[in-house]
């Protein structure tokens, strides 16, 4: 399939529009393969899909010394080894060389099989139909590892699924798998990360949930109501999903930033979180498809902000299951000023705010001082601009605040654990301060950092 125009908003949207193409392999037989870290949100759509068990193939890649992004090879689990001889010849790659990038990735590869699986072993791929999914082909050399892996551990018919590759992947390809599906192969291709809107890294994090939540292990909170839906705003119709438990303490806004929209693993993560806390969340798309490409609407905060109080407006419209709930507000990087915007203009109509790594700075010093709502703010302790944007934002704040610094967190939260923890201060927060009456923070207790880094209130 040739198809130039290929884009997808991020990796939960091309999982869907992938499965699309794979219904015919909806049996008993089939069983899905991911490929860590990215391609297991791909996967994990597919599987649903399918109805299929969900597992993984950990593969490393081989980066050229000099430089890691170009991959000359791939190892993967049952000591499988693919080089790519045309790249390491033209690289100038040596024996000691390649021996050295081996080392480091093998160690690499063992410690996210264990943290991956823990103590369980591989699914049984005896006699199976094994779709191995990734998010994209670039050289190819992880696929083929991992569908020689499969095939080494007994598939009996192996299937290639990814939803964007060059045009000749299956030249590449067609060896290691009995059949190649692709929704798209755009030409020109330089790399897989130029066809997604979100190609933010996959956390460790988001692995795990995947892979609980596909062996039944850990679900939301019974949900009163649960789809997609649309919200008319200021001439225009937003995308978004809202979730709502039954009964349900509050409703949290989720306002997005960067250019990401109601798929964004992280707020995703973070919603899941909350729903099982008792939560309602709405996530939705601040823009248009033909809005989202140019960047200046990212950083138009009045645009954003005007939105997100339309839709914060109409929440108890918009679902009989959310018309009572008290509103809180999450913003994520451009998205913060958003939701403090927002707060400002609705006044007692909003109960809380969270920040997360966000640019509260962005809504202007008038519109801080005007924030009434007790207002989270979180950091990665490894984000130090940010952290100085955040505390001059704070000192401009008049309402109750604290600034949580998440440590050895970077701006992404792409760290072992601390999405978690942003998720366990987001939760306690809204708890605390969205139901009437004051709330205890969950069963697990508060966590997460405390106020500037220091201890958790209450310490």
């Amino acid at each position: 399939m040739h198809v130039t125009g290929t884009h997808f908003t991020d990796r939960t949207d091309a999982g869907r529009r992938l499965a699309a193409h794979l219904g015919h392999l909806r049996t008993p037989e089939t069983v899905v393969v991911a490929l860590p870290r990215g391609g297991v949100p791909v996967a994990a759509e597919v599987a649903d899909a399918l109805g299929a068990p969900l597992d993984i193939c950990v593969i490393r890649k081989l980066g050229v010394p000099y430089q890691p992004e170009l991959g000359m090879g791939a190892i993967g689990e049952d000591g499988i080894r693919v080089l790519n001889d045309q790249v390491m010849r033209v690289a100038g790659v040596t024996d000691e060389q390649l021996a050295h990038v081996e080392r480091l990735e093998r160690a690499e590869l063992e410690r996210r099989a264990r943290r991956y699986r823990g103590d369980r072993a591989p699914a049984d791929l005896r006699g199976s139909t094994v779709v191995v999914v990734d998010d994209g082909i670039a050289t190819g050399s992880t696929a083929r590892a991992a569908c020689r892996i499969v095939r080494a551990r007994g598939a009996a018919r192996v299937v290639l699924a990814v939803p964007v590759a060059p045009r000749d992947w299956v030249d590449r390809l067609a060896d290691v798998a009995d059949e190649l599906i692709c929704v798209g192969t755009p030409s020109p291709f330089f790399a897989i990360g130029e066809f997604y809107g979100d190609f933010s890294q996959t956390t460790d994090e988001e692995v795990l949930r995947l892979l609980a939540e596909a062996r039944g292990e850990r679900s939301r909170a019974p949900a009163a109501v649960d789809h997609e839906l649309t919200v008319p705003a200021a001439g225009v119709r937003l995308a978004g999903r809202l979730t709502v438990p039954v009964h349900a303490l509050g409703a949290v806004v989720f306002a997005h930033g960067s250019g990401s929209g109601r798929h964004s693993p992280r707020n995703r993560f973070v919603a899941a979180y909350l729903n099982r806390a008792g939560l309602a969340t709405l996530l939705f798309d601040l823009l248009t498809e033909d809005e989202e490409p140019d960047r200046r609407n990212v950083f138009d905060v009045e645009l954003l902000g005007s939105r997100l109080t339309e839709v914060s407006r109409r929440l108890p419209d918009l679902d009989e299951a959310a018309r009572s709930l008290p509103i809180g507000l999450f913003g994520a990087s451009t998205g913060a000023a958003a939701a403090l915007w927002t707060a400002a203009r609705l006044g007692d109509g909003v109960r809380a705010v969270v920040s997360r790594g966000g640019r509260p700075d962005l809504a202007g010093p008038a519109r801080l001082a005007a924030v009434a709502a007790p207002t989270l703010l979180i950091v990665g302790g490894r984000d130090s601009t940010v952290i100085d944007l955040n505390r001059q934002a704070r000192a401009r704040l008049h309402c109750e605040s604290e600034l949580a610094v998440v440590p050895h967190a970077g701006h992404l939260f792409e760290e072992p654990g601390t999405l978690d923890q942003v998720s366990e201060l987001a939760r306690d927060w809204f708890l605390h301060h969205l139901p009437e009456g004051r709330q205890e923070p969950g069963p697990e207790g508060r966590r997460g950092p405390g106020p500037d880094g220091g201890q958790p209130s209450g310490s």
